[in-house]
This record gives structure tokens, sequence and C-alpha cells, in this order.
């Protein structure tokens, strides 16, 4: 089995994806969705949590030499710290802002601004977050190498979004495989199939 698959069946049996069509769940963004992915059930699962650190291990060898791993606030903290201990590596967290108070650091941990920089998120939906962290670390006066990450969802949109930012990216598995084992393992059915496929053409648009 390939890994993309790999990971998306993993995802699925640990309940870390939940669809829902029925009563869909509404983002931060306003958007109506179908799905809900929760990497962060992940930590809780030991097994597959070695799993994902592993695979995160060979993936990033795809963006050439790195000196540090930055994890974005806050889901792709632990698994940035996670990645960083599995490449003996050291690690920061970027916040989406500056903190309001004490030292008002966006950036925390030691980083020296000539470092090439590996950026670790959870999922990519539209890029936003994790392309705000890859600004404040070029702002900083870092290289980015690019960001990885566990999920997305494949929109266009982040696809457009990243190349703008002259930005690479990749990740461990994506939609498209995780539909192919949801209706594979008997996780939908074949109406729910087309309700989450027709969601991802249009989210901004999709109505229950």
């Amino acid at each position: 089995m390939k890994l993309a698959s790999e990971v998306a069946s993993k995802l699925l049996q640990i309940k870390a994806i939940k669809l829902n069509p029925q009563n869909p769940f509404v983002w931060a963004s306003g958007i109506n969705s179908p799905i809900y992915c929760d990497n962060r059930i992940i930590l809780s699962f030991p097994e597959t949590r070695a799993f994902v650190v592993k695979a995160l291990a060979e993936k990033s060898k795809d963006f050439g030499h790195f000196d540090i791993i930055a994890g974005v606030a806050t889901a792709g903290i632990a698994f940035g710290a996670l990645l960083a201990d599995e490449l003996g590596l050291p690690f920061v967290y970027v916040r989406d802002k500056a903190k309001g108070h004490g030292r008002q650091n966006q950036i925390e941990g030691k980083l020296d601004a000539d470092q090439r920089v590996l950026v670790v998120e959870d999922l990519i939906s539209t890029g936003g977050s994790c392309l705000k962290a890859v600004d404040a670390l070029k702002e900083f006066g870092c290289e980015v190498a690019g960001v990885i990450a566990i999920f997305s969802y494949g929109f266009e949109s982040a696809k457009e979004n990243f190349a703008m930012a002259g930005c690479r990216f990749d990740t461990l598995t994506n939609y498209n495989e995780l539909l192919k084992e949801a209706i594979q393992s008997d996780y939908i059915n074949t109406g729910d199939m087309e309700t989450l496929e027709n969601w991802r053409e249009a989210p901004k648009k999709w109505l229950v």
C-alpha cells in the first residue's frame, strides 16, 4: 500500500476524520463542511503517532537540507516537535501574531536569521495560517525550505496561494486518497461520496 493510502487508512481507523454530511461542521472561515480532519487525535495513539512521525521524516528528505523545524501554532507544534526530535534538529514554533505581553514574540525558541527552516503544519486547507508563519520566518531573515503537513483538502486555492508565495508544500495524504479509502472500508456510502465530491468542487457554495 502506498504511503498516502496507508496514512488515510490510519486516520480513518482512529477516527481522526469526521464525516457528517447531514450535520455539517462550520470552519472558522465560515465554510460549511461535511468533513472535519482532527489530526490532534493522532497524538493519543502511540502506534499511529510513531508511524506518522517516521513518514514525515521520510517525506522531509524531499526538501533538501534544512537546519531547524518550525511548527505552526497550534496544531503544528506537537508534530513539528516530534519531527525535530526524530531528526535530531532544533525546534521553534510560530504564532499567528506576536504576543501582546512579555517578550512579545511571534517566533518562540532559538532561531538565527541565516537558518534554513522546514515548516510543519497538521493540515492544509487554503494555506493561510502556515503561509503567515512562512512570511514571519522570511521577515526574520530565514530561508524557508517549504511546508510539510499530514493532510490536504486539495483545494485549488491552496495551490494558488503557495505558488504566489513561492513556497513549496507537500503532504502525507490528501482528500482524494481519503475518499478512496473511506469507500473501500465502508466508512462512507456512495451517497456520501457524491456529497463529499460536490463539496470539494465548490466548498464556499456548498449547502446541505
